[in-house]
């Protein structure tokens, strides 16, 4: 794989993980209530989609670190690693919730059923997410790869990220802000996430447009 390729396979996984993340999270406040099945399956698989685009995303991405920066590849393995935890972290409650879902004989909340995805998509996913967007932000500010907002977003987000971990502690009502389980922790961090992958993978995807012929990054910072 070459530079130009793998900037353009990170950017396109990138902007296709966050536009399937962001037509999901609003399938999660249509109904007050327990949603119908189609509901929670079309989120839910809107969800697989998405993160099966994250672990493409993380792949290329170690993938262009190592090429444009071997000094640097140990960080671009270790934000493809705790990226891969996390897309599998989150894969393992979607199962969760859907398998009960779908045993169920009436609609059900699965985010409020299904008390296993409590700390799976809360402080679990909140501290990985965190690891790997410090791994991210490191590895775009030391290889200069991607326009340095990248790099600072990234670490702004995984401090926002870590300040969630303790959310645990606060019970499991989805309707607050900060609870296992809650908006905060949950739709919002999710949120912010998609908007942040989109507009890294446009900026991924541009910058092989300015890729120098010798294969070494020309972008302007």
């Amino acid at each position: 794989m070459n530079d130009i390729l793998a900037r353009r396979l990170t950017g396109l996984a990138g902007i296709t993980a966050a536009l399937a993340l962001i037509v999901e999270i609003p399938l999660y406040f249509v109904y007050s209530g327990p949603p119908p099945d189609a509901n929670v399956l079309s989120r839910l698989l809107l969800g697989i989609i998405g993160l099966a685009s994250l672990v493409v995303f993380v792949t290329a991405f170690r993938e262009l670190v190592k090429r444009v920066s071997p000094a640097h590849e140990w960080v671009g393995s270790l934000a493809f690693a705790t990226g891969l935890v996390y897309a599998t972290i989150v894969l393992v409650s979607t199962g969760l919730e859907a398998g009960a879902v779908i045993a169920a004989d009436r609609p059900i909340d699965p985010t409020i059923d299904v008390s296993g995805t409590y700390i799976l998509y809360g402080s679990i996913s909140r501290l990985m997410l965190a690891l790997f967007l410090t791994a991210f932000g490191y590895a775009v500010s030391r290889s200069r790869l991607l326009p340095r907002w990248t790099g600072r977003s990234a670490y702004v987000l995984a401090a926002v990220n870590l300040a969630f971990v303790p959310s645990l502690f606060f019970g499991n009502t989805p309707a607050n802000f900060y609870a296992a389980n809650g908006w905060g922790t949950t739709a919002l961090m999710g949120t912010v996430l998609s908007y942040w992958l989109l507009a890294v993978g446009v900026s991924a995807y541009r910058s092989a447009g300015r890729v120098a012929p010798t294969g070494s990054p020309a972008l302007r910072h």
